[in-house]
């Protein structure tokens, strides 16, 4: 019994190792910045990952059923403009703080509106996931300048502000969202129907069209949820900027997928967990705040988290060949 006790930890940090090399970075950190180790930090920590974080479990979903969403930074930067630009319109001057419901209605609308789009041309036309997304990323980013006209929006009610400032107990807000939202896509993914059947979709597409699994309308609806959380995404960001850009969210797509993968899904589908984007989610986060506190210039952060991002691709690749397949180092 108590040898199990003591493997069942074990076989847990096996399978989620992402984990192990949080704890290392951490104790690293802890030991060479005095200023890591701190509640505020762990605070800055949580707001910081909750932006990046919140797509990444949309695109957990995406990417386990087979494909990739490359649209999302884009979709922050609709959602986000959207959001503060309709709040202010003169038909809601009267509304006082519930002004903010409308903005916050229409980015959320429109980022899954946008996710539906590509799902529904992925199913119908079948051209691969990466091209149509490649396309709505910039076809979006281009309708963000346009809608902006290359000028930022600042929010003008305070309570937006506020919200992205605020605490719940020891915790911010945004971080609290972040964390409920991980509980309720983790439930979908691991106690659903829709959650097995995504897993069904990316392990093997022809054995789940056999079982009578509709992968067209069950993909579409992953694409929604990406959607949708890249639109609360861009909500959550401008609410913690008090405004929004047409820059916003550039590269994101990229700091996400790579959370992603860091966490363990595989780029062809049919394996992954919540889990393990929690913790890919939580490295980045704490490699990017680690890496600032020491003053390491930020193109060198990006060529650390470049070679570690190889480094975990291949030592997957490793450990998943065997054989003459297997790679000679």
């Amino acid at each position: 019994m108590a040898d199990t006790v003591i493997k069942s930890p074990v076989r847990w940090l096996a399978a989620n190792p992402i984990w192990g090399f949080i704890v290392l970075i951490f104790v690293f950190f802890s030991f060479a910045n005095p200023y890591f180790f701190a509640l505020q930090n762990f605070q800055n920590i949580l707001v910081q990952t909750s932006t990046i974080g919140l797509i990444a479990l949309g695109m957990t979903l995406v990417m386990i059923n087979g494909n990739i969403d490359l649209s999302v930074g884009a979709v922050v930067a609709l959602a986000a403009s959207l959001c503060v630009d309709i709040q202010g319109w003169p038909m809601f001057a009267d509304w006082g703080n519930w002004a903010i419901a409308p903005g916050v209605i229409a980015a959320l609308i429109a980022g899954t509106a946008l996710g539906a789009l590509n799902g529904f041309i992925v199913w119908k036309t079948g051209v691969d996931a990466f091209i149509v997304t490649l396309g709505a990323m910039l076809g979006v980013r281009g309708l963000v300048f346009v809608y902006t006209k290359e000028q930022s929006f600042f929010a003008m009610n305070f309570a937006f502000s506020d919200f992205g400032s605020s605490s719940m107990g020891p915790l911010p807000t945004l971080a609290v969202l972040f964390l409920v939202c991980t509980v309720a896509v983790y439930f979908l993914l691991a106690r659903t129907v829709h959650g097995r059947n995504t897993y069904a979709v990316g392990g093997n597409r022809s054995a789940a069209v056999n079982a009578g699994i509709r992968v067209g309308p069950h993909m579409l609806i992953n694409f929604m949820i990406v959607g949708f959380f890249a639109a609360l995404a861009g909500v959550t960001l401008s609410s913690q900027m008090g405004a929004a850009t047409p820059n916003l969210g550039t590269n994101y797509e990229l700091w996400v997928i790579t959370s992603v993968v860091l966490g363990g899904t595989k780029l062809n589908g049919g394996a992954g967990t919540i889990i393990g984007t929690l913790g890919g989610v939580l490295a980045i986060g704490i490699l990017r705040n680690g890496m600032n506190l020491m003053q390491v210039p930020a193109f060198y952060v990006l060529v650390i988290l470049g070679t570690i991002l190889i480094a975990v691709l291949l030592l997957d690749k490793q450990l998943n060949r065997k054989g003459k397949e297997e790679l000679r180092l």
